[in-house]
Formats: C-alpha cells, sequence, structure tokens
C-alpha cells in the first residue's frame, strides 16, 4: 500500500486573494491524498471521497485504509474548495464544486469513478452525477451518505457553528483549551467539537505562543450558508440511471420520508441501506476496526455486487 499526499505549490497565490464569484466558474486544484493497491493501478475503477462542511480528506484516512485492504482499488480522499489545505475561492455552489471533482477527474485521467460523499460531499457527488458537462462513462457508481438532493435552510446550528468559529478567531487563542470554551456553548458533544477545531491551525508553526487561526474561510463558508443548504437540480430536470446508493444514519433525519421520493425522480437505481449513526457520526475519522467501519465496507461490498447485477441486466 502507498499512500500520497498532493501539496499546494503554485495556487498558493490564488488562494490568498480568493477567486472572484462574478463570470463562469472557475474550477480550483483540489488538494488529495491518494492510496494505491499493490497492484499498482492508480486510474481505474478509483474510489474517490468527498468530506461534509467543516470537514477535510484527513477525516476519512481510517476508512479510506479499509476500503482500500477489502475493495483492492486506489481510494482519493479529497479537500472540497475553502476545506483542508484546497484554495479558497467563490462561488461556494454546488455547481462550482461539482466542476471542481469533474477538473481533478479529468486531470489524473481517472475512469469509471465511484464517487462517495458525506454530507455536503454528498450533495456534491449528486450535482456531479446529474451535471450535463459530466460524459456519461466516468461516472460508474454513486453513493450518497446521510444526505438527499433536496432544498432547504441548514440547520440553526451550522450558522452558530460559523459564528462560534469567529468568535475564537476574533480572540486570537493561543491554545485549544481557549478554543473549546469559546466553542461549548455553542455545541455539548465533545466528539463535535474536535471535529471542529481540526480546522484550527498555528498561524506561524515557528512560534507556538502566536495566535492559532482557521485553514479554513469562515467569511466565504458564512456567506456560502443558503447555497449549502441549496441544490442546482429540481426533481424531473436531471436523472442519472447508474446504480446509486443512499446510506441513512438511524440517528440523523437528513435522509427521511419526505425527500426519499425526491431522490427517487433523480436516481431511479437507488438503493437505500442504514447504519446506527449519527450524521456527525460517519464524518469522524474511525479507527479501521471500529463498528461503522465494518459496516460501511460490507455496504461497499455487497453495493458493488448489485452494481454488477444492474449493469448485467
Amino acid at each position: 500500500m502507498r499512500i500520497h499526499t498532493n501539496v499546494l505549490h503554485t495556487y498558493r497565490g490564488i488562494r490568498a486573494r480568493h477567486l472572484s464569484s462574478a463570470g463562469p466558474i472557475i474550477p480550483v486544484p483540489l488538494q488529495y491524498d491518494k492510496l494505491v493497491p499493490s497492484n499498482g493501478n492508480e486510474t481505474d475503477r478509483p474510489l474517490v471521497i468527498m468530506h461534509g462542511l467543516f470537514g477535510m480528506k484527513r477525516n476519512w484516512l481510517s476508512l479510506s485504509k479499509a476500503f482500500l485492504r477489502d475493495l483492492n482499488t486506489p481510494i482519493y480522499c479529497l479537500d472540497l474548495r475553502n476545506h483542508g489545505t484546497s484554495p479558497h475561492a467563490r462561488p461556494m455552489t454546488y455547481s462550482a464544486m461539482a466542476a471542481d471533482v469533474l477538473h481533478f477527474c479529468r486531470k489524473h485521467s481517472l475512469t469509471n469513478v465511484s464517487l462517495l460523499g458525506h454530507s455536503m460531499g454528498g450533495k456534491v457527488a449528486m450535482a456531479f452525477a446529474l451535471s450535463p458537462e459530466c460524459p456519461r462513462d466516468l461516472l460508474s457508481h454513486l453513493i450518497v451518505a446521510d444526505m438527499a438532493p433536496s432544498k432547504g435552510a441548514l440547520s440553526p446550528e451550522f450558522n452558530g457553528y460559523v459564528e462560534a468559529l469567529r468568535k475564537i478567531e476574533d480572540a486570537k487563542v493561543a491554545s485549544r483549551k481557549d478554543a473549546q470554551h469559546i466553542l461549548t456553548p455553542y455545541e455539548q458533544d465533545p466528539m463535535t467539537r474536535a471535529f471542529l477545531l481540526t480546522n484550527l491551525k498555528p498561524s506561524d508553526p515557528h512560534h507556538p505562543h502566536k495566535p492559532l487561526e482557521f485553514q479554513i474561510p469562515l467569511q466565504i463558508i458564512g456567506d456560502s450558508i443558503p447555497e449549502i443548504g441549496s441544490f442546482p437540480y429540481e426533481p424531473g430536470q436531471r436523472v442519472w440511471e447508474g446504480p446509486t446508493l443512499f446510506i441513512k444514519g438511524t440517528h440523523s433525519k437528513y435522509i427521511n420520508d419526505r425527500n426519499i421520493p425526491i431522490a427517487k425522480q433523480f436516481f431511479p437505481h437507488m438503493g437505500l441501506e442504514k447504519l446506527e449513526a449519527g450524521h456527525w457520526g460517519m464524518s469522524v475519522s474511525f479507527a479501521p476496526s471500529s463498528e461503522l467501519t465494518r459496516a460501511l465496507i460490507v455496504h461497499a461490498e455487497k453495493y458493488a455486487h448489485e452494481c454488477i447485477a444492474v449493469c448485467i441486466r
């Protein structure tokens, strides 16, 4: 097994000044981790994984290693725009983020791609599949973790998270303990707080006593909350006929009886599986031996066999 981490170089200048939201969408070069199977295959039948809001590629590293071990296929974990080490850019719409992923697939000559997206990343994956710009033979399988192709305002907690993170940055905290103190009134769950604070980094690694700062652009994300709750297509406007698996967290309301029929209009060959997890539980880095990781592997293998059956028919 080989693990490769892509490092941002020439795009730093664009990242610093951001891209304009005016004019056509300009894809940004997404940063990624790549896991390669022992046969050396890097391009055919890869699994491309996309995180949710406030997430990053490293949240999925443990799960990616488990997928590589059990599925023996190349794995790419992406940092979507305005997340992780990828460039900061406007607009933060699903059409723009899907264009970034298409640019990534073309740049790396990927074929027969399977997309796995959680939460916001799930909407990116669905927008990718439904985009008229996506070649019909590029995407072979779609897996959406705890998200539906529906429009609506995000839960109030997301605006609260942005507000809390801005307070942390304005306070110029020098320790994670101080950041936790500010964040706790907004989020009681320690695992979710830890997840959010993975975005907090030293402003100067050579001077550890200087204030911490967030590597995500809080202004862009805060301004984009309405777009993140939206979806670029109406039911019946676009259809993707390929095999699609939706995974619902049993302790989450993001996939429900109201939006499952909408999902079927977009993805008529969809299946639905349930995991004993909440919405945020799927986005936190789990050890390969965890129940969630094992369950996802089982579902992925079952899903792969179902996809083959659909293709044969």
